[in-house]
């Protein structure tokens, strides 16, 4: 046998141990370590708050044959229809202040409601002056609320008194 088979031969040998199912070689280098690391951020919670003596008022008003009164955000007050305010009647918008992780984007959402006096009801839906906002540096955000109330025609007078939810979400 030549010196080259010998190699080619020995060379064989070598593979076939390799390619052997089941044969494990122990070497340097079979195995290592690294520290990986973990990181986490606790965000400031985000609380909305009512402004005190605040609400969404719809003014005073006569209801004819019905219609709507209406609220923009900014507090102004407008009907429709047969509904007329009384001279003098003022109208308002709700105001709710937020705090939270400052510079994080977050929703607003309104629920709609219903104005009760005794038996008789009025239903209303609401507006936020903004659908989503971002906290300011100091975390702090403030909106409004304006709503349409529906008149029917057939309320009796009095003060009606109803509520409705406001509610924010990081996003």
């Amino acid at each position: 046998m030549t010196k080259m088979n010998k190699y080619v031969l020995a060379a064989a040998s070598v593979a076939a141990l390799f390619a052997a199912p089941g044969v494990a070689l122990a070497a340097s280098g079979n195995s290592s370590t690294a520290a990986g690391t973990a990181t986490a951020s606790v965000v400031a919670p985000i609380v909305l708050t009512h402004t005190s003596g605040a609400a969404l008022n719809f003014g005073k008003f006569t209801v004819g044959a019905g219609g709507t009164v209406v609220v923009t955000s900014a507090g102004a007050g407008s009907v429709t229809s047969d509904v007329g305010f009384v001279p003098g009647s003022s109208t308002a918008a709700d105001q709710f202040t937020l705090t939270g992780d400052s510079g994080r984007n977050f929703g607003i959402t309104t629920t709609s409601g219903t104005l009760t006096n005794g038996t008789k009801t009025m239903s209303f839906t609401t507006a936020p002056s903004a659908a989503s906002g971002t906290l300011s540096a100091s975390g702090t955000y403030s909106f409004n609320v304006g709503g349409t109330l529906t008149v029917a025609g057939t309320e009796t007078a009095g003060a009606y008194t109803g509520t409705y939810n406001a509610t924010v979400a990081y996003q």
